[in-house]
C-alpha cells in the first residue's frame, strides 16, 4: 500500500493548505500567527474510507493478478520443457515452441501493463476523492482552531520551502484523521490475517 500511495505524490504536492488562503483578504484574525503541521498524504491514506476503498480496489484486481500468475507459471513450465527437451527436438519444433513462449510473454506484458495503468488511474481517483474531502475538513478544522497557516510536511515540491523543524505539538495529522473518520462514519477495516497472526498470543493466567 505504501508503494502505491507513493505514486500519488503529484496529487497532493500542491496541498500546502492555509486557512488564510481560504479566507478573504483583510479578514484574518489579529494577533500572532498560529501554525500547524500535517502529513497530508499520510492523513488521507490512514482514513477508514480510503483504507476501505483501497481494499475494494485490491479485490477488484485480484482476478487479473491470478490470470498473470497462471500465465507466468505456464511460461516457466514451457521454458523448462524447452530447455530439457531441446536437444531431442527438430529445429522447426524447437523454433515453434520458442515462438509460442515469446507470444505468451508478450501477452503477459500487455496484460500487466494494461492492468497497471488501469489500477493506477483508479487509485488516483480513489485517493483524489478522499483527499478532496479531507482537504475541505482540514480547512474547516483550521478555521475553527484559529490556525493562520497549515503546512504540509509530506514530500515538498522542489520550488516549495522545506520544513526543517516543527514542534510535535503542532502536528494535527491524527486529529484530522480522527475527525474525518468520525464525519465519514466509515468503520475501521478489520485487520488483515497477516497482521492478526503477528500479534503475540495472550499469556495464560498464572495459577495461584
Amino acid at each position: 500500500m505504501k508503494c502505491q500511495i507513493a505514486l500519488l505524490i503529484t496529487l497532493t504536492s500542491g496541498f500546502v493548505l492555509t486557512a488564510s488562503a481560504q479566507t478573504p483578504v483583510g479578514s484574518a484574525p489579529a494577533g500572532p500567527a498560529k501554525i500547524a503541521v500535517i502529513a497530508f498524504q499520510a492523513a488521507v491514506g490512514q482514513t477508514n474510507e480510503f483504507r476501505r476503498n483501497y481494499a475494494d480496489l485490491q479485490k477488484k484486481y485480484e482476478p487479473k493478478r491470478q490470470q498473470l500468475k497462471t500465465l507466468s507459471d505456464e511460461i516457466d513450465k514451457l521454458t523448462k520443457q524447452l530447455q530439457t527437451q531441446g536437444g531431442t527436438l527438430s529445429d522447426a519444433e524447437r523454433a515453434s515452441r520458442a515462438n509460442s513462449i515469446d507470444d505468451k510473454k508478450k501477452q503477459a506484458q500487455r496484460i500487466a501493463e494494461d492492468a497497471q495503468n488501469d489500477f493506477q488511474q483508479e487509485m488516483q481517483e480513489v485517493f483524489g476523492g478522499v483527499a478532496s474531502k479531507v482537504g475541505d475538513l482540514l480547512t474547516s478544522y483550521a478555521q475553527q482552531q484559529g490556525y493562520t497557516l497549515v503546512v504540509d510536511s509530506s514530500q515538498q515540491q522542489q520550488q516549495a520551502p522545506t520544513v526543517l523543524y516543527w514542534n510535535p505539538s503542532t502536528d494535527i495529522t491524527k486529529s484530522i484523521i480522527d475527525a474525518y473518520n468520525l464525519k465519514s462514519g466509515v468503520p475501521a477495516p478489520p485487520p488483515s490475517p497477516a497482521a492478526a497472526e503477528s500479534k503475540p498470543a495472550a499469556k495464560p493466567p498464572v495459577a495461584h
